[in-house]
């Protein structure tokens, strides 16, 4: 997959991207909303073994570059019954708060409805306004919240927020893109 949006580019991960994934994952302010304030703690090889088992029909882990430099990722897998569930880290704070998380999950979200999915899901640390309410703009309903249902690395609970999204709700806020393979 490889979707673009002018410099925006969505690919998919690749062996060479293990680097800047063990980067981003071993880094707690990253991973923080994740539930992994300390990071992952995960090698370069260890990411490299995982991206071997992408596939077009399991789901994928992607990159997100801005001109050519990585800015982030995202992810899509497929649970079955035309459901793809989705998550999305813009980790390089100086593009955060400018919109790229939006026009990214406009262009993951138009191509997974163009390929037959008819649901994506998500979730989201019910701390997470910033995310909460960049899906409620792109149509995303709020489906349950899961108070205390999940202790992150350091043991403290969490709550989170479920969401879906239909075709028919979706809100694309993209003017013109265009999707290359």
């Amino acid at each position: 997959m490889k979707l673009k949006d002018k410099e925006l580019c969505i690919k998919n991960a690749e062996v060479k991207d293990a680097v800047v994934l063990a980067k981003w994952w071993n880094d707690g302010k990253v991973m923080a909303h994740a539930g992994f304030p300390d990071g992952l703690h995960i090698t370069v090889s260890e990411i490299e073994e995982k991206l071997k088992t992408d596939s077009d029909e399991k789901g994928r882990r992607l990159i997100i570059e801005y001109g050519d430099e990585p800015i982030g990722e995202m992810n899509y897998n497929n649970k079955g019954d035309h459901i793809a569930s989705i998550g999305i880290k813009i980790c390089e704070k100086t593009y955060q708060e400018k919109g790229l998380g939006r026009r990214c999950l406009s262009l993951l979200i138009r191509e997974l409805f163009d390929e037959g999915y008819e649901k994506i899901v998500l979730d989201t640390d019910l701390e997470n306004k910033r995310a909460q309410h960049v899906y409620e703009l792109l149509g995303f309903q709020k489906v349950s919240v899961n108070i205390d249902s999940w202790k992150d690395q350091r043991g403290m609970f969490r709550s989170s927020v479920d969401y879906e999204l239909k075709e028919k709700d979706f809100i694309n806020h993209l003017k013109k893109s265009t999707v290359a393979y």
